[in-house]
């Protein structure tokens, strides 16, 4: 049975980066996207000016948003049901771990995720860099970069290029420690999944 990925991609109010502003999320099922989300979310810290100006979200815009507990019961059933992917991802999966701790959520220790920029790294070697908007515009995929929403989709349609091109994405699977707040090394992780 092919895999299910969940594209997703955060912003973040301030430079802690232990509470999101917005969330939006892209399903990849039979290689395809069948589902996408997008949410504002009401950090409930404040907001870093370089914040602002980076996703064009203020605190007035997050005043009747969901809080990340209230959205979690949107976001736990699409989390669990498939492999995390994110551009970049230890960053987001460290927003992730930290508004759990945050906020007493127990949801699981370990996650499994990929990420399209390591992939990326391995799959055009060339290129100046491996930022989003970088290897957006080498594929051609339309991008609104630090929108959540359209970073999430882009993410997507990355992996989706990963996919068809035939290229194992099984070797770029990793595990996160969400307790831990960090990637667990391949030799541990190893142990984990047998």
């Amino acid at each position: 049975m092919p895999e299910r990925y969940i594209a997703f991609d955060v912003e973040t109010p301030n430079f802690a980066n232990n509470r999101m502003s917005a969330i939006g999320i892209s399903v990849i099922e039979n290689n395809r996207i069948i589902k996408e989300f997008f949410s504002l979310i009401n950090p409930e810290a404040h907001f870093d000016a370089f914040n602002v100006e980076l996703t064009g979200i203020s605190q007035e815009m997050v005043m009747d948003a969901p809080t990340f507990p209230e959205f979690w019961a949107v976001l736990e059933p699409v989390f669990s049901s498939g492999i995390l992917v994110a551009h970049n991802a230890p960053f987001d999966m460290s927003v992730l771990a930290k508004c759990l701790a945050a906020y007493g959520i127990d949801w699981k220790d370990i996650a499994d995720y990929t990420c399209t920029c390591q992939i990326g790294r391995r799959c055009c070697p060339g290129l100046p860099n491996h930022r989003l908007n970088t290897m957006c515009q080498h594929f051609g995929i339309p991008l609104t970069h630090h929108q959540a929403d359209s970073d999430s989709r882009a993410c997507a349609q990355l992996m989706l290029q990963y996919l068809k091109s035939g290229m194992d994405i099984s070797k770029f699977r990793r595990r996160y420690s969400l307790s831990q707040i960090k990637t667990i090394p391949k030799k541990e992780a190893a142990a984990w999944l047998k």
